[in-house]
């Protein structure tokens, strides 16, 4: 009796975290059919359901094709991206407040990017209203964005080697470097001309538009590696969440952990910075979110995070392509807007009280 009750539970268990991931695999496919048809140039249903028989009109292909198809995947890489190093960061550096923004990864990330432009001329600047930056090189802006933002994940972690490879510690210099970050990119724009000053602000927002389906082959080729990397560690990251005592005594080598999770989380974010700019608060809302509603175990805290952060990015993208249309406001504005007094009222409600402790 004493063990059927105990199976029960179990199942129970893992029907509710199921339940949980299925319904955001669902919300994305809801989203993604909304990106699709909502927008400044209006699709209907029927129109979309010509296109997927093949007989819809050339001009609502090319929309769909060119523009609404590559923004809603670049919404899903980027919302899994962002989220996935999140809960990884919080988990290896236990602390709730850790996040690939919060440690100057996406502000070196972003320095680096506008480096790349500015400096290497990797981007074409125009000063029209609706396209301020053209990438005509991504590579060269991804490796860029990629090694400032290692430099910043390195300087956090020569700062720990030294002083401790205590959280603390390195949420300190996480917090340092995007201070350092922001104001090297401020210099940026001090030297700038008027028309790559106006570049680089439109840039940073964040905003999805940018991304085309060369720009999604590169983000792809990252960010699947770099989640089915945290996948595979996810029995490590339990041990982690039982603090590096416990860690240790399972076989785990906590150094390595937290050094190849920083390389990897900050690839992972700078392939989506690089292109369309800071997205904040999407890695440190989104896991505080999941744990509250599914717990801390990370073999489905990752996948949950996963499919939540593609959904919560894509949503905030349909709003903000509607909330004042025609005008199509940059979605890391949104995400902030929404962030901020969701994370202050998760905070308020006691958001990582106890799971680091």
């Amino acid at each position: 009796m004493k063990e059927s009750t105990i199976l029960s539970e179990y199942n129970s268990y893992i029907r509710k975290k199921s339940v949980y991931v299925w319904i955001m695999i669902m919300a994305i496919l809801l989203f993604s059919v909304a990106g699709i048809l909502i927008g400044p140039s209006r699709i209907s249903f029927s129109a979309l359901a010509d296109l997927v028989l093949g007989r819809g009109e050339e001009v609502h292909r090319q929309v769909v094709l060119n523009l609404r198809f590559p923004r809603i995947l670049a919404a899903i890489t980027g919302g899994i991206a962002l989220s996935v190093s999140g809960a990884v960061m919080q988990t290896i550096l236990r602390n709730p407040l850790a996040s690939p923004f919060t440690l100057g990864i996406s502000n070196a990330a972003s320095f680096g990017a506008a480096f790349a432009v500015i400096v290497f001329g990797a981007g074409k600047t125009y000063s029209s209203v609706a396209d301020s930056v053209v990438v005509n090189n991504p590579y060269l802006v991804t490796v860029s964005a990629f090694i400032w933002s290692l430099a910043a994940s390195f300087l956090i972690l020569l700062v720990a080697k030294k002083r401790g490879a205590t959280p603390e510690n390195m949420v300190l210099t996480g917090i340092i470097a995007s201070s350092l970050f922001t104001a090297l990119t401020t210099g940026l724009q001090f030297i700038a001309d008027d028309v790559q000053l106006a570049a680089i602000v439109f840039w940073t927002f964040g905003d999805l538009s940018k991304g085309d389906w060369e720009i999604l082959l590169i983000q792809t080729i990252i960010i699947i590696p770099s989640v089915i990397y945290f996948m595979f560690n996810r029995w490590n990251y339990n041990a982690l969440d039982s603090g590096d005592e416990t860690a240790i005594s399972l076989g785990a080598n906590i150094k390595v952990l937290r050094i190849n999770g920083m390389i990897v989380a900050s690839a992972a974010t700078a392939v989506v910075v690089s292109f369309y700019g800071i997205i904040a608060f999407v890695g440190l809302v989104v896991p505080h979110i999941v744990r509250r509603l599914i717990g801390s175990n990370e073999r489905f805290l990752l996948p949950a995070c996963a499919l939540t952060g593609a959904a919560f990015l894509l949503g905030c993208d349909i709003v903000a392509r509607t909330i004042i249309s025609p005008i199509v406001l940059p979605v890391g504005i949104l995400t902030s807007i929404i962030g901020a007094p969701l994370f202050i009222f998760l905070l308020l409600g006691g958001v990582g009280s106890s799971q680091w402790k």
